[in-house]
């Protein structure tokens, strides 16, 4: 078996031998087994192409180890434009074997987080500043809530919506160095404290 690098995913999978500068779909894969051990579950993966454009986007479903019934579920998007590969692919042979190509080449991954509709549902600003702290820079994080009413004479369920968006760095995987440790452990982080306060705001108290 090849050995990992500190900190991060193994580089013989991500480097394709003769078809493409980086192997997107064996990083994935990595990635499947990496979220493993920072605590979570791979529930499902999905995988798209438009056939127009070549764009392609991964979906992948996880829940932490110790909440695969619910109530906490993390979405995981990485989307891939075939301009951003053929520009790393110039920079790769403009560098050529010895060099290390720009950094700033680099693709967008969404990390998202959802809870059930909350009946009692924890202040949004409070929530907000909370989590930027758990998250930090690493792992910057958006808060959003939607209010649904069954009824016009129904109190309203709120669903909250957390979002961290980070970006990937095609150099990073060619290179083989670690690339989302930092961001998994956030991710953690926030799941513990989610999992935490869910039977709050969920009202599993009063039941």
């Amino acid at each position: 078996m090849p050995k990992r690098p500190q900190g991060g995913m193994r580089r013989e999978t991500w480097q394709a031998e003769a078809v493409a500068v980086i192997d997107l779909q064996g990083f994935v894969a990595d990635l499947k087994d990496h979220v493993a051990e920072h605590g979570f579950h791979v529930h499902d993966e999905r995988h798209f192409i438009e056939t127009y454009t070549n764009r392609q986007t991964w979906e992948i479903d996880l829940h932490p180890d110790r909440a695969c019934d619910g109530p906490l579920d993390l979405h995981v998007a990485i989307e891939v434009d075939p301009r951003t590969l053929i520009a790393f692919e110039d920079e790769v042979a403009r560098v050529g074997e010895t060099g290390e190509p720009d950094s700033s080449i680099a693709f967008p991954a969404t990390f998202s987080f959802a809870l059930p509709p909350l009946p009692a549902s924890p202040d949004l600003l409070i929530l907000a500043t909370d989590l930027a702290g758990i998250g930090g820079t690493v792992l910057p994080l958006d808060v959003s809530a939607v209010d649904s009413f069954a009824a016009v004479t129904d109190a309203a369920d709120r669903a909250i919506a957390i979002t961290g968006r980070v970006e990937i760095s095609l150099a990073r995987i060619y290179l083989g160095q670690e690339v989302l440790c930092d961001v998994l452990d956030g991710c953690a982080r926030v799941a513990e404290f989610l999992l935490e306060r869910a039977p709050v705001w969920l009202d599993d108290t009063l039941n």
